[in-house]
């Protein structure tokens, strides 16, 4: 046994993949058991990580033997030695081939929800798998990714039989293999954790890349104190040049500045040409009272605190103000949109409890937006119900198919662009004097 699990195989890969870090590379792991392999190589070299989709065609009485495979594009790579021995007809190999594929095309509107795949022109691809069996597909894989216009193909496996390597020119160009041991029969054999990998984690792999490559991009800002009141809190200020607004972002129970999906957001709206600002709304010490985290009038409290501080900066001096809450910030968004002295331009609840805002929810006067996902059925009751209670500009969207985290191909994308527009049709034509009216 080689490999605690397919985490452990990839990060052992990665070491011998470190010749690559500062070149143009695009990490595709061929689902669905190499993607947990190829997220850590991925990470490691601070590289995208995409899939390959291929397909094997298993030979109809023994469907774990592989008698070819096919890819995007149009690829398809067939052994003939095994069609020889199995006695494989063409109707077989075509009815074989028909499945597969539509299984290959439901799989690539799954994992990716619509996004293109990751361009290859001009750039190195590094194909991962969990392990090298026939070979068939991962040949497939190099021929797919050589259609899509990779300049050179890199192969990266933990494990293969003894012998075996891709054909240099039409497969791979470079291929890593760490363990190529005598009497291979299976992959698993060569792991003590190796239980199938389904597309629930495939697409929260892709998921979590896809934030952590949009927010590693983030522009420059600053990592500031923020003087909230009687504390002092971290926090981290980036403003555009020419910024219409700027947006201060109230993480949910358990987060912080760093949170991922809050700082995808960010991004977004930074590229939108609003100012944003990602704070800790409490310091170290009072994060180990679990009752902080939960008290909405203490968050909104230094939430309203922390305005103050960003209205006084000079990059953001002038500028409209909008809040974006996540979870239970959201309640603090609302709590502190309610002062009387308040003036915020706009209110985003990602996956929020407003609910928690309770007797102050009439009381906002910002245009509020409400996005929950439509399979996170508590929250969405109680946003319903909190929708009710506003007397403000409002609106609830539901994003089909996502969870809580908006964790789903596509679903944090949807609701980024959602925020971005709300922010900027109300924060850019309202300047930070403004008052708003009550809507009936």
């Amino acid at each position: 046994m080689y490999f605690t699990d397919r985490r452990d195989a990839g990060r052992q890969l990665s070491a011998r993949l470190e010749h690559l870090r500062d070149s143009d590379v695009v990490v595709l792991g061929l689902p669905r058991g190499g993607v947990p392999v190829a997220a850590e190589i991925a990470e490691a070299l601070g590289a995208p990580l995409d899939v390959c989709l291929v397909r094997k065609l298993g030979v109809p009485f023994q469907p774990e033997l592989g008698m070819g495979a096919i890819g995007e594009g149009g690829v398809r790579v067939i052994n003939d030695e095994v069609l020889r021995t199995a006695r494989i007809t063409d109707e077989a190999l075509a009815e074989v081939e028909e499945h597969e594929r539509e299984v290959l095309e439901s799989r690539a509107r799954r994992y990716r929800a619509g996004r293109e795949p990751e361009p290859l022109t001009g750039r190195t691809a590094v194909l991962v798998d969990d392990g090298v069996a026939t070979g068939s597909t991962a040949r497939a894989a190099c021929q797919v990714a050589r259609a899509r216009g990779a300049t050179s193909v890199v192969l990266a496996v933990p494990v293969a039989p003894r012998g075996w390597t891709p054909r240099p020119g039409t497969d791979a160009d470079e291929f890593l293999c760490p363990h190529t041991p005598r009497g291979f029969h299976a992959i698993g054999q060569y792991y003590a954790h190796f239980p199938q990998t389904d597309d629930n984690e495939v697409v929260g792999l892709l998921a979590e890349a896809l934030v952590r490559s949009a927010t590693a991009a983030a522009p420059e800002g600053r990592e500031t104190p923020v003087r909230a009141g009687a504390v002092t809190l971290r926090g981290r200020l980036a403003v555009p040049e020419g910024a219409i607004g700027v947006v201060a972002f109230a993480h949910g129970s358990g987060s912080s500045r760093r949170s991922r999906r809050n700082r995808f957001v960010a991004l977004g709206l930074n590229r939108a040409g609003l100012g944003t600002l990602l704070f800790d709304l409490l310091t170290e010490e009072e994060e180990t009272d679990r009752a902080n985290v939960f008290d909405t009038a203490l968050l909104g409290r230094r939430l309203t605190d922390a305005t103050g501080w960003l209205r006084e900066q000079p990059e953001t001096r002038g500028l409209a103000v909008g809040y974006f809450g996540a979870s239970t910030g959201a309640a603090a968004a609302l709590w502190a949109a309610a002062e009387p002295d308040a003036r915020i331009g706009a209110v985003v609840s990602r996956g929020g409890r407003p609910d928690l805002a309770g007797p102050r929810l009439p009381a906002v006067t910002a245009p509020t937006l409400l996005i929950v996902g439509g399979h996170d059925h508590a929250v969405l009751d109680l946003n319903r119900e909190a929708q009710a209670r506003l007397r403000c500009e409002n609106r609830l969207v539901v994003v089909p198919g996502a969870t809580h985290l908006f964790e789903q191909p596509g679903a944090l994308e949807q609701v980024t662009d959602l925020a971005r527009d709300w922010f900027t049709d109300r924060l850019g034509r309202r300047g930070d004097n403004a008052s708003h009216g009550r809507s009936g």
